[in-house]
């Protein structure tokens, strides 16, 4: 029974990759279609994620009245309907309108499934977790690409993955009343080995506020810059490869998939990689190959090496994130984790929300050939904030 709810669960996790990477590899054609100018995709973005943002502060006291299963159930048809709304959409302000919901529904899956399966699972289904994250998000633009190429239609394209989204949801609403049972029938020995591995943390930090344990400030650091690397990669990719490298439109979102296809891949042997190798050894290597992606970008070499740096640096952010909220509980003490991990979380998004549209501000009043500099030094901060973490 528990197996067949982490099947759904890693289903659920799909449904939320799948539009994180549609708007980035759509906007060329979006753009021209609707006459929008270009930074009008990081307002979007913006949107998308500031409505992730609120639902993931909120989602501790609605996960608690409503419970993870019907949050799932809900936020999911929540996403289907916002991503039917951008079918349907005749102008940009339907796509902000629309942009609302998305965000919203997103927010309270990541965080109660996050929570959930931290809890009543092994440490490394959360690697596995986010690699079905990348499932979806690498799906989303190979999916978006052939309806460019073939048709022109973008709306098409988000149509079909509405009709993912939707048929996602009758299966959430056929689980549900599995959440309860799993939930009952779950053992606590992962809760118990928390408590004896970190008992003096646990102890030392026992009348201590969240935010004034050490550590924490750098931890909220490295959460902010790796989503603002793994976001701005996602959004503004494509315009990147069309714009500077030439490429045509479907060819830069068929890359920009390879960049997720990375983090995909890399997430699922992660999970395999963290019986043998430490979370903080999994985070830096992550972060050194993300660098050396980045670098490759920047280099005046043919178009054919942009590809492989956007697979190394979706290979490189592919442990990072799982690793680091699954080190929470570890560096913090099992008592402030849950408050520490919404932090981690809010800030993540944060990350997502201003440094993709900061970008485009400042591509738009110069060159989006700004991007891999920005790539770099997002990168860099990252691994600057974690070292620091580590030697707190």
């Amino acid at each position: 029974m528990a197996t067949f709810l982490l099947i759904i669960i890693y289903l659920a996790f799909i449904s939320l990759g799948l539009p994180d990477s549609l708007l980035g590899v759509a906007w060329p054609v979006m753009q021209s279609d609707l006459g929008a100018p270009l930074e009008t995709a990081g307002l979007l973005f913006m949107t998308i994620a500031g409505g992730t943002i609120i639902s993931s502060l909120a989602s501790g006291r609605i996960l608690k009245q409503f419970g993870t299963g019907s949050v799932t159930f809900f936020s999911t048809l929540m996403t289907a309907g916002a991503l039917l709304g951008f079918y349907f959409a005749p102008s940009v302000t339907w796509l902000f309108i629309c942009a609302i919901p998305l965000g919203l529904g997103a927010g309270a899956i990541d965080a109660g499934l996050n929570d959930y399966v931290a809890t009543h699972y092994k440490a490394h289904h959360m690697s596995w977790l986010h690699s079905f994250w990348g499932v979806g998000a690498t799906l989303g633009p190979v999916i978006m690409a052939q309806f460019i190429s073939g048709q022109n239609s973008w709306s098409n394209g988000y149509l079909t993955i509405a009709g993912i989204q939707f048929l996602l949801v009758i299966i959430l609403m056929f689980a549900l009343p599995l959440w309860n049972k799993v939930t009952q029938k779950t053992n606590t020995t992962l809760n118990e080995e928390l408590d004896d591995s970190n008992g003096e943390l646990y102890n030392e930090y026992e009348n201590v506020k969240p935010l004034q344990i050490k550590g924490v400030k750098f931890a909220l650091l490295s959460f902010l810059f790796y989503c603002g690397v793994e976001a701005t990669v996602g959004l503004w990719g494509s315009s990147y490869l069309v714009n500077i490298k030439d490429l045509p439109v479907a060819v830069a979102a068929q890359w920009v998939s390879f960049y997720y296809g990375g983090i995909t891949i890399g997430r699922f042997i992660t999970g395999f990689i963290t019986f043998k190798i430490s979370n903080r050894t999994l985070i830096r290597m992550g972060q050194m190959i993300a660098f050396a992606g980045a670098l490759l970008l920047i280099l005046p070499f043919p178009s054919t090496f942009s590809l492989v740096g956007f697979v190394l640096v979706g290979l490189g952010l592919a442990p990072i994130f799982p690793c680091m909220l699954h080190e929470t509980p570890t560096r913090f003490g099992k008592k402030h984790s849950q408050t520490i991990m919404g932090y981690q979380m809010a800030i993540a998004y944060t990350g997502s929300t201003f440094m993709p549209p900061l970008l485009g501000f400042i591509a738009s009043h110069s060159t989006i050939g700004i991007f891999p500099f920005c790539i770099v030094v997002f990168v860099a901060a990252m691994l600057l904030s974690s070292e620091k973490l580590n030697n707190v």
